[in-house]
């Protein structure tokens, strides 16, 4: 494993921050080659034909069933006038099919383990693949990485990536970088340890593996109490970010194991040198080497599952007149931050939904401030009362979108708080290990709706729109160069918005719950919008009968619709 440096970097005021396009990010245009749409994730694309002067004639012009009735979290990727898109358990089928008709070119069925589902924290999720010199490329909830052929379908290749017995899983799509696809892994609520690895496309061999946990010898080893940080969580089950012009990786980490912080540090705000690094983090990985070249914690001592993992969204912002290269994250602990990318320096963090378990952000040590006394931390055996936001997150992994017309980001955010206390549990190998209790059923103080799509300015640091939702989970953000931005709700309306005001122009029920973003593309001058759904199934299991209603509202479902005018 290549060797690892790490470092916290300070923070500095905030200044007044004007949007000014990259060039430097090749945005979607006719093709969605990647999962973010580039691999800066901003899910923007330049087409236009769909503008806010016609939406309202868009029709649906092609379906096509996805074979399984979990949670639908694809995004179809389009390269030429081909769709890859996965289906949710396992995942059960890869699709490759024509982007202009719906027709079936090609279907893969993986062969996984009888098992497999027992050792899956949240819901059977695949969020789909990468595609790269004519393979396409998929993780597997056994935590093993495959490889097909584009064109036939094929099977190439297949790496285990890691034991799933142990509670490894892998859910979202992968990275492609230079001639390699790397991949993270799921599996921070059962003891795991994280980690983010590399491999070559032509074959699957290993490049290189580096754990977000560092182990004894390694710096920041310091930061975890006794042998904790062999089950100390932090994986990496979101999707990853690439600049090509610094040769950096950028991933997310998922919450310290277990959430009770009692084996792990001081079980208490004052957390001494047990922060529990690099999880609830960000970090930047040298793409040749997997070396961190730096790190930013989040949530240092997590203990209310503030996972870390949501998407990092690379553009440039204009400081004091200087553009400088930066990444939005939205995190779950309810603070919206502004990075430098190439140093990893805290720029802004400022709260996008309600929060009171910390006051705010210093900009000069980088860590949250949290409520006095302990009031808002849980504690062995002591309930923590209404912390808000609940461990669910002000975002959960539902991707935001950048709009560099508007200079806007736009994202689904949720307004629900909890109580939750930390107990005893011991270590067992492919079992939940949280020693911890909540109950999440509990709406936020902003008004009766559970949830709301957020246009957030990056530049004020507040938002410039917002539309409620009444129930969890609105879906992720897909913006256009047509003025729009489109997202969807767990009662399967897919909308149409003003990008700018926040009209809602156009909308159609798909028949089932939405939460992944939207996707488009275009085909002989002709663009279309695509988006995959089905109902959440796992995660309202966790909130007891604001769960059951959201259930409720729309039935299981597997679908993909593609519209057009």
């Amino acid at each position: 494993m290549a060797s690892v440096r790490r470092s916290l970097l300070g923070g500095v005021a905030v200044v007044a921050l004007a949007t000014v396009a990259s060039s430097a990010m090749a945005q979607a245009g006719n093709e969605w080659p990647t999962y973010g749409g580039d691999k800066s994730n901003t899910r923007f694309s330049t087409l236009d034909q769909i503008n806010t002067g016609n939406v309202k004639d868009l029709k649906v012009v092609w379906m096509h069933s996805l074979g399984s009735n979990d949670s639908q979290e694809s995004t179809p990727i389009i390269v030429g006038d081909t769709m890859y898109v996965t289906s949710s358990t396992g995942p059960k089928y890869v699709f490759a099919l024509n982007a202009r008709t719906g027709e079936k070119i090609w279907t893969y069925q993986p062969e996984l383990p009888g098992d497999y589902m027992s050792t899956v924290c949240c819901g059977l999720d695949n969020r789909g693949v990468a595609v790269a010199n004519g393979m396409v490329f998929f993780g597997r909830l056994d935590a093993k990485l495959e490889a097909l052929d584009a064109k036939t379908g094929k099977h190439l290749w297949t790496k285990t990536v890691a034991d799933y017995r142990k509670g490894y899983a892998i859910t979202s799509a992968p990275l492609i970088v230079k001639d390699m696809v790397i991949t993270g892994m799921a599996g921070g609520e059962y003891g795991v340890r994280g980690f983010v690895s590399a491999y070559k496309q032509s074959t699957g061999e290993l490049v290189w593996k580096t754990y977000t946990i560092p182990g004894e010898g390694e710096p920041e080893n310091d930061t975890w109490k006794g042998d904790s940080w062999k089950t100390g969580g932090g994986s990496t089950w979101g999707v990853g970010a690439y600049d090509a012009g610094r040769n950096l990786v950028y991933w997310s980490t998922s919450n310290a194991g277990p959430w009770g912080a009692s084996t792990r540090g001081n079980d208490s705000s004052d957390i001494g040198p047990y922060s529990n690094k690099w999880t609830s983090s960000q970090l930047a990985f040298d793409a040749d080497t997997g070396k961190i070249v730096w790190g930013y914690q989040y949530t240092p001592h997590d203990t209310w599952d503030y996972d870390g993992i949501n998407e990092a969204v690379l553009t440039e912002l204009s400081l004091g007149g200087q553009k400088v290269p930066v990444m939005m994250h939205a995190d779950r602990n309810g603070f919206f931050y502004v990075l430098n990318r190439e140093t990893g320096k805290l720029l802004a963090a400022d709260p996008f939904v309600t929060v009171n378990w910390a006051s705010h952000v210093d900009l000069q040590t980088g860590r949250p401030v949290e409520a006095p006394n302990n009031e808002k931390r849980p504690q062995l055996g002591k309930w923590a009362r209404n912390v808000c936001p609940n461990l669910i997150g002000g975002k959960n992994w539902s991707p935001m979108s950048y709009s560099p017309q508007t200079g806007l980001v736009y994202l689904p955010a949720f307004n629900m708080c909890m109580d939750i206390k930390n107990r005893e549990e011991e270590y067992s190998p492919g079992k939940f290990y949280l020693a911890s209790e909540f109950d999440l059923g509990m709406a936020g103080a902003s008004g009766s709706n559970l949830a709301e799509f957020i246009a957030w300015d990056p530049v004020a640091m507040k938002k410039a729109w917002s539309i409620p939702e009444d129930y969890m989970w609105a879906s992720g953000a897909m913006t256009t160069a047509g003025g729009l931005v489109f997202y969807g709700n767990l009662e399967g309306k897919f909308k149409a918005v003003n990008a700018k005001t926040g009209e809602v122009l156009w909308q159609f029920n798909v028949g089932t719950g939405i939460t992944q973003s939207a996707v488009s593309y275009s085909i002989d001058g002709k663009q279309y919008i695509a988006v995959t759904a089905g109902r959440l199934k796992g995660p309202p299991s966790f909130f007891g009968k604001l769960g059951q209603k959201m259930m409720a509202v729309s039935p299981e479902g597997g679908v993909l619709v593609v519209f057009a005018l």
